[in-house]
């Protein structure tokens, strides 16, 4: 990847909000972020900081009482937002796919596995049956599916959780996509298939030059898997740099409290087979409806002063890593160094 490349994905300012009877809440803050061709980035933080609808936010899956008040979406240089439907028909799945949690969300269970990828391949190219099962069948077998002719035979309520996570990202790859955005597809698989299935789709990524958002809670996954690291908390980004400038020397004290509880995420604080206490992050997330005025995170942080009652700045420790906060963990190239 080419430091120079242009960015398949640009996402400036994003702001998405709903109406609900206690009135307009934010789920997406200003996010920023861009994503280059054949790179990985993470998309990290607890449940409700608004990563999953971000990542629907691009796709266009917005639909009322939800809208995006605000922001920029361009892929390829092309602004989504704004796209009629026939015009979103045509792009997902095509120039962007989505890989869901759950595999029976992209997988219809009362169709064979061929006629679900069949389907995909002709709805986006003008092919016959043999030549998009061909695509199908190889898409399968990219994914490490062994017996692949076999399988495409199958209903996905024959496959185990592990293939049907499989064939839903095979499906995602089968028009060889720009950007995939993938929401947490393997939380519910077990350590190995987990591993097998990062391994796999970095290679893809990198091999293909697609780009790829990968959703998580989890900054194991992300510290093995990611070249960039956004950490969300109550729909803003909070830091944004490398997988080492955030895992190695963390400067929001957000990031620092999900890497102090978290046991499986090795970083230059804790070396290899040095056990340390885990220190998890007191109280809870706010609810949208009821954020706290300025920094959401100040009832939570142990560094938190009165000036976090106003909206944080943006503090750039080091080229690249950008964080949003009054009292940074790091605030100079040298500390950050140190």
């Amino acid at each position: 990847m080419s430091a120079s490349a242009p960015p398949t994905l640009a996402v400036e300012h994003l702001t998405t909000r709903f109406a609900t009877r206690d009135g307009t809440v934010t789920a997406v803050d200003d996010v920023s972020f861009s994503v280059a061709p054949g790179e990985v980035l993470g998309l990290v933080g607890e449940s409700g900081s608004g990563k999953s609808m971000t990542g629907f936010s691009i796709l266009g899956l917005v639909d009322p009482p939800g809208e995006i008040a605000a922001g920029s979406i361009r892929l390829n240089g092309r602004e989504l937002r704004g796209l009629s439907a026939a015009e979103w028909r045509a792009l997902r799945g095509d120039r962007i796919a989505m890989i869901f949690q759950d595999p029976m969300m992209t997988l219809n269970p009362v169709l064979r596995i061929d006629t679900q990828m069949i389907e995909t391949v002709r709805a986006h190219r003008r092919l016959g049956r043999a030549a998009a099962r061909d695509l199908a069948r190889d898409a399968l077998a990219r994914v490490g599916i062994p017996s692949p002719d076999e399988r495409l035979r199958a209903y996905p309520h024959e496959l185990s959780g592990g293939m049907r996570q499989r064939v839903a990202i095979a499906i995602a790859l089968l028009n060889a996509p720009d950007l995939i955005i993938a929401d947490e597809p393997t939380t519910a698989l077990d350590v190995t298939i987990q591993a097998q299935i990062l391994f796999e789709m970095q290679t893809l990524c990198r091999q293909s030059g697609t780009a790829l958002i990968w959703i998580t809670h989890d900054l194991a996954v992300v510290a093995g898997l990611a070249d960039r690291v956004c950490v969300m908390y109550a729909g803003r980004i909070v830091e944004q740099g490398s997988t080492a400038q955030v895992l190695e020397t963390p400067a929001h004290p957000y990031t620092r409290g999900l890497l102090d509880s978290t046991p499986a995420v090795q970083t230059a604080s804790c070396n290899a087979g040095q056990a340390r206490p885990l220190h998890p992050i007191p109280g809870m997330a706010p609810s949208l409806r009821a954020l706290p005025p300025g920094c959401a995170f100040c009832p939570r942080c142990g560094r938190a002063s009165t000036a976090c009652e106003a909206t944080p700045p943006l503090v750039e420790p080091a080229p690249g890593h950008v964080v949003r906060c009054f009292h940074p963990l790091v605030t100079t190239l040298d500390e950050a160094a140190r």
